[in-house]
């Protein structure tokens, strides 16, 4: 069937053809005229793309050649500036270290995912693209592809190339040499089915739900995560404990573990690293608590008033134990033992009491260093930063679910997740240097920062800062995203 001739004598732009498309051939396009071909000793026309439509007896040309297109099709002037601007001057040197193992596409998706899951808590994979765009991190980091589809399928290969993220991690743990690196393991719920992490801890099981177990590892002299790896829930800390040492090749350095990592569980790491040592506490039921006196103590910690200290040399283990009473924290358990026993069926038994109450407040430590009573202490407490690491992980950050069901994809977002959480502890880090935190707390600091946005009056123009609340200007200020105020004159 030919095009109509009121059809081919509306006007439209010069060289330029009418063709038909569409299932009954009566919709009309313009497609430009570019040129010619020579074809068999012929010459023939060679058209061009689409330029319009006819419509209605009317040329209506397609949007790229119109001046105003639709409001769905053009860009965001008005985004979330300060969040991102302080998360990323915090955070860049972790780009550095990924470009190192990563090609830029890929070190720059990671890096942006991570930070839009610290800047938007509890953000989903679908969410990341609006998020992306809505907030300023698209014009420090343009054209980053973080829609659905390419997030699941990225995630899934990060995880398929997990000799990649071990590199990464190793490269991390060789700036630790000789630190105090702290240990421990956190639960996270995966209800999936379908890969080989989704299984019943312990824990799990009294609540019904299935766990992925995360060990984790931090520097206490850097103050940040140092590496971390996933495991199956029903594993074992003593079991992954000896796995996570070694996969990392941490051959130096102070280990400080808790009770589910005692050092007998990776006795030949220890063994073969002699730069390698391990602190950890006993159980209460230890024997060498009893067989070297270790409730009986030496004298009062230094700086520490109510707490009682001894130190024994364990000759045939070639160990040091410590062992401390911290009084107050024994009232505490006192307190808590008569008030849990108290209405039973048993009732009080002195017997019971008088075999329990010896260790209430007590802890017993084996190193196998040579320290002072009071180092040996101070190590084992800053084991709080690492309690501190896995609430921030789990609450700050919320990252306390897994969003994704197979194996690569469930390693590739730990991986992002364990970024996000060095952002994190950078963002800390600062917070505490510069006192930001004396009068409100995390999450209020990061909503203030979110405040700060940044707005252009004109299509493609200059983006200036939206007016803010003196009061968050100054907030602004003290996180040195915006120059302090100039001080005033005094007139003499």
């Amino acid at each position: 069937m030919g095009i109509p001739s009121e059809i081919l004598n509306v006007d439209r732009p010069t060289n330029t053809i009418v063709f038909c498309y569409g299932k009954n051939k009566d919709l009309y396009g313009v497609r430009e005229r570019t040129g010619c071909v020579y074809k068999n000793g012929r010459r023939l026309p060679k058209n061009g793309k689409t330029i319009g439509h006819i419509v209605n007896l009317k040329y209506v040309p397609k949007i790229a050649e119109t001046d105003l297109s639709p409001i769905s099709h053009s860009e965001i002037d008005l985004k979330e500036w300060g969040i991102y601007k302080f998360c990323d001057e915090q955070s860049k040197y972790l780009l550095d270290e990924l470009r190192k193992v990563y090609c830029e596409d890929d070190a720059l998706k990671i890096y942006c995912i991570a930070m839009l899951r610290v800047c938007q808590p509890n953000i989903k994979d679908y969410e990341l693209q609006d998020a992306y765009l809505e907030g300023f991190i698209s014009e420090i980091y343009p054209n980053v592809g973080l829609s659905k589809n390419t997030v699941s399928k990225f995630l899934n290969d990060l995880g398929k190339t997990y000799s990649r993220i071990i590199k990464y991690m190793k490269e991390r743990v060789k700036n630790t040499e000789n630190h105090r690196l702290l240990i421990d393991g956190t639960l996270k719920s995966n209800q999936s089915e379908v890969n080989s992490f989704s299984d019943f801890s312990r824990k799990a099981k009294l609540k019904g739900s299935r766990d992925i177990s995360i060990l984790y590892c931090f520097d206490f002299d850097n103050k940040e995560p140092v590496c971390s790896k996933c495991f199956s829930g029903n594993m074992l800390d003593s079991v992954s404990y000896e796995a996570f040492l070694e996969e990392y090749n941490i051959t130096k350095g102070l280990i400080i573990g808790d009770k589910g990592f005692p050092s007998s569980c990776a006795a030949d790491i220890f063994s073969k690293n002699p730069q390698l040592h391990y602190m950890n506490p006993l159980k209460r039921d230890s024997h060498y608590i009893k067989e070297y006196e270790l409730l009986t103590y030496d004298g009062q910690l230094p700086g520490h008033e109510t707490i009682l200290y001894k130190k024994v040399f364990v000759e045939k283990d070639k160990k040091w134990l410590y062992s401390y009473k911290d009084t107050g924290q024994a009232h505490k358990e006192e307190y808590g033992w008569l008030k849990k026993i108290y209405g039973t069926k048993e009732g009080y038994l002195d017997e019971e009491y008088r075999s329990d109450s010896p260790l209430f407040g007590t802890i017993v430590l084996e190193c196998d260093l040579d320290l002072t009573p009071l180092e040996a202490y101070q190590g084992y407490d800053a084991r709080w930063e690492i309690e501190l690491v896995m609430r921030y992980y789990k609450q700050a950050c919320e990252f306390d679910e897994t969003r994704v069901h197979d194996d690569y994809s469930v390693i590739g977002s730990e991986f992002c997740c364990f970024i996000a959480t060095v952002m994190t502890y950078r963002i800390l880090n600062k917070i505490e240097k510069n006192k930001i935190l004396l009068d409100m707390t995390y999450k209020k600091f990061m909503k203030i920062l979110r405040k700060a946005k940044k707005v252009r009056l004109e299509e493609k123009g200059e983006w200036k800062l939206v007016k803010l609340l003196p009061s968050y200007t100054a907030v602004l200020q003290q996180a040195e995203l915006l120059p302090q105020p100039e001080k005033k004159e005094t007139q003499s």
